[in-house]
């Protein structure tokens, strides 16, 4: 394969039928993308929910991705992964998923299509999504906002537990 490899950061999170197993699940199956190799992931991080408030908690984790995708398949990809997980989608934001994969990043790219947002909006809000993404990659960057750790700062009042990866 001569195509360049691309990293990009993938956000995942579940808060419904064994959330914890379920991103473990999703991880598996980003491992087995065809022209992606799973690089790293975070610890996973139970989280409150943002929005709709009358669901259950979050298990949320960011993994790193190497892949020769080009962003639009590789959000194909995430979307087939979800369907197969049986995520269902309603159109309303912020209801309970039993998966939730979002392509926080790819590279430095900023995308702005209707069907595809990179950086993922409001991901530089978001402590679930900078503390594991932090982890993995402490120097990111998220295009047009900054550094991830000066923006985490901004948030860090929201809360966020570690919990055991242990399968």
């Amino acid at each position: 394969m001569d195509k360049k490899c691309s990293t990009c950061y993938i956000g995942i999170g579940s808060n419904l039928d064994g959330p914890r197993q379920q991103v473990l699940a999703a991880l598996a199956c980003l491992d087995s993308i065809d022209c992606c190799e799973l690089v790293q992931c975070s610890s996973l991080y139970a989280t409150k929910p943002l929005g709709f408030a009358e669901q259950p908690d979050f298990v949320n984790a960011v993994c790193e991705l190497a892949t020769t995708l080009d962003p639009h398949q590789l959000l194909a990809e995430l979307l087939d992964i979800e369907a197969r997980m049986g995520r269902v989608r309603f159109g309303i934001p912020n209801q309970p998923r039993c998966i939730d994969l979002d392509l926080l990043l790819y590279s430095t790219q900023q995308i702005e299509t209707p069907n595809l947002v990179i950086p993922h909006p409001r991901m530089h809000e978001r402590r679930f999504v900078l503390e594991p993404l932090i982890e993995v990659a402490r120097y990111a960057v998220i295009p047009g906002k900054g550094s991830a750790l000066d923006l985490f700062e901004t948030c860090f009042t929201q809360e966020v537990v570690r919990v055991e990866n242990d399968s």
